[in-house]
């Protein structure tokens, strides 16, 4: 059995497709599929066309987890997918109970049982900083979404050198793709400029800010296949994997920042013509937006990852492969 937590999720439910693909099909999704007021769809669709033997509910999954009904289990991988990734959510005693509680459990249980297991951290641990090595001085979230990850991330650094079994951490960057329209705000701005060119022709973005001048503020923007092939390689599922046990927090990201003008331009290719407007910065944002990220993944690399990353302009085109804009 392999075990996907946050499996009807955007990352988790690609993961579970490209699961399948490989010709793994005996899985336990494990999600919430209560409603909540962040979403704008119903995650369940992301799993259409899917194969997997068995669906739990996230709280009945730890219940179970918890009394030991597990134990016995034979599992071959778990991809701790799972949380609330909301970075406008200020209530942090329900941030870390969800986050860094849960992540904790099942850290104990898959070391223990010697399961490898691969999860999601951010690249909101480094907040505003502009050096993006995995090293704990460039490590300032803005968030509780993000210190919520980080203080797992450092949980585990404090037991990493007694850990025999493969556990890594990998940073997500700016992901997008395919089966994440639910997300609402906290989509990519793929899907965002995708809404607007469609409806509006007109594909608005911020005004300089951070010391960018208008619609040049960089991200690094990575394709979730890319992501969902780095978690089978480091969960031993790919015939390339390591053969030892890994142990490490790396970044998951392209290394390599490109604008939000460019994502436009991309978008344009696929959709039809456009213009760009740009709007003033929203004050709600302010403190709390990271106005560049770029992965160092020379980690990424040590740890054993030496794969290539989709390109932007190739990443979007797939994602409407995929699934066609509305």
């Amino acid at each position: 059995m392999i075990i996907v937590t946050g499996g009807a999720g955007f990352i988790g439910s690609n993961l579970v497709h490209q699961l399948n693909a490989i010709g793994k099909s005996n899985i336990l999704v494990v999600d919430n599929l209560a409603p909540a007021p962040n979403l704008t769809g119903a995650k369940f669709l992301n799993l259409q066309g899917a194969r997997y033997a068995d669906y739990m509910d996230k709280l009945d999954f730890m219940e179970a987890l918890l009394e030991g009904d597990f134990d016995n289990e034979e599992i071959t991988a778990i991809f701790h997918q799972g949380a609330c990734s909301n970075t406008l959510e200020d209530d942090g005693r329900y941030m870390m109970h969800n986050n860094f509680d849960y992540s904790k459990a099942l850290l104990h249980f898959a070391v223990d049982q010697e399961i490898p297991l691969v999860y999601a951290s951010t690249a909101a641990t480094y907040g505003l900083s502009e050096a993006f090595k995995e090293v704990p001085a460039n490590e300032k979230p803005l968030n509780v979404y993000g210190f919520s990850k980080l203080v797992f991330d450092n949980y585990l650094r404090r037991q990493m050198d007694d850990i025999a079994s493969t556990v890594v951490g990998l940073r997500y960057f700016n992901v997008y793709g395919p089966r994440e329209r639910h997300k609402g705000r906290m989509a990519s701005v793929i899907q965002h400029f995708t809404k607007q060119l469609k409806e509006t022709g007109v594909i608005r973005m911020f005004e300089g800010s951070g010391g960018y001048a208008d619609g040049e503020q960089r991200r690094d923007f990575v394709f979730v296949d890319d992501l969902c092939r780095i978690n089978l390689f480091f969960a031993g599922l790919l015939d390339n994997s390591p053969q030892e046990s890994v142990q490490a927090i790396v970044n998951a990201g392209t290394g390599q920042a490109r604008t939000f003008k460019a994502v436009a331009e991309a978008l344009m290719e696929v959709h039809g013509e456009g213009r760009i407007e740009y709007i003033p910065f929203p004050g709600d944002l302010k403190n709390r937006y990271q106005h560049f990220t770029e992965a160092a993944v020379e980690g990424l690399r040590e740890a054993g990852y030496v794969g290539p990353f989709t390109s932007l302009e190739d990443g979007i085109r797939k994602t409407f492969e995929v699934e066609p804009a509305a």
